[in-house]
């Protein structure tokens, strides 16, 4: 009901609206990657509306108010929170954040067990509140929680994906770059399968201003490599143990990361991403694991699987790095999923 003062002020001329709405996002979870997250799509100017949720009330309602108290130096927007995932229906972009931390020295596959209950409570209510929503999933290890969430979820495989390799492949370019003296955003490659230890660098589709750096250096990358850059998938590898060694947590380039693909979601950009997608059929896999693979995103999720040459060495590297996937996967009492 409108106030006095809205009454004396405003003169309606329409009705509210669908609670649907094109460009929502909810985020779930205010850790240091959530609000990494949140705090980029705001200030990017990504979505209309920002919804978050987490079960730690005091913290959720401090992170919203302080958002909040900053929205008059953005462009529109509306900023909501709450630990009833009411507050989320109606949104076209759901990302979960929401986990336990990775402790220092522990590989993202040993976060599993730990996740996979929490996700029970998550995935179903973004559903329900949001039947229409695409699924985005951060919290590691997000190949395993995509998998779940996409069984959990029943929705069908393209609106449903990780963000996967896209901050190693990030690395991947900016380590190149630096070497090379140019632009990380000027530097062609990619990082697949896992994100995390059993992940492939693509030296065979790397290229700067269409040069083919393999073309240049058959042996780039390999044991075979006397120079430097053998080195430098170890590093794209190490560089999120080394940052969670030196401050604790990971937060500012996934949340950069997150936003790009949740603008190419709501603004329907079919931009190419190393995303977390369901492998199957790709590369000769045969098993139902999620891994990341280039991916063409756009308003319904995942469009398109780019079809990547790669060379034996690197198809190998792919398939071993499902197999690591898929032996974690094994041990999950999920439901049959419901719907490709």
């Amino acid at each position: 009901m409108a106030t006095q003062l809205e009454q004396q002020l405003m003169h309606p001329v329409c009705e509210e609206m669908s609670e649907f709405s094109q460009t929502k996002v909810t985020v779930v979870g205010v850790g240091q990657v959530g609000m990494a997250c949140a705090f980029s799509i705001l200030t990017q100017h990504v979505a209309s509306e920002l919804a978050l949720v987490d079960v730690v009330a005091d913290k959720l309602h401090g992170e919203v108010k302080d958002l909040q108290h900053g929205l008059a130096f953005t462009k529109g927007m509306i900023v909501k929170g709450d630990t009833d995932y009411k507050v989320s229906a109606g949104s076209r972009l759901c990302i979960v954040t929401a986990g336990v931390r990775q402790r220092e020295g522990e590989s993202r596959l040993n976060l599993v067990q730990r996740n996979v209950a929490i996700f029970k409570g998550i995935i179903p209510n973004l559903v329900k509140y949001s039947p229409n929503t695409i699924i985005m999933v951060v919290s590691n290890p997000v190949d395993i929680l995509t998998y779940v969430a996409w069984r959990l979820s029943g929705l069908p495989k393209n609106r449903v994906f990780g963000s996967g390799t896209n901050l190693d492949t990030a690395r991947f370019r900016f380590l190149i770059g630096e070497k090379l003296q140019i632009a990380p955003s000027s530097v062609h490659g990619y990082i697949i399968g896992e994100h995390g230890d059993t992940s492939v660098p693509v030296w065979s589709g790397t290229s700067i201003a269409g040069v083919s750096l393999v073309g240049l250096i058959p042996q780039i990358g390999t044991d075979r490599d006397m120079d430097e850059w053998k080195d430098l998938h170890k590093d794209v590898v190490e560089s999120a143990y080394e940052i969670i060694r030196l401050k604790g947590y990971t937060s500012w380039a996934i949340g950069l990361s997150v936003s790009t693909l949740a603008q190419s979601v709501l603004r329907n950009q079919n931009a190419v991403f190393a995303l977390t997608t369901l492998a199957q059929g790709y590369h000769g896999i045969e098993k139902d694991v999620f891994l990341s693979l280039p991916c063409v995103l756009g308003e319904h999720g995942v469009r398109h699987v780019i079809k990547q040459q790669l060379n034996p060495q690197e198809v190998q590297q792919l398939r071993n790095s499902a197999e690591t996937l898929a032996d974690v996967i094994k041990e999950l009492q999920l439901p049959a999923p419901t719907l490709e």
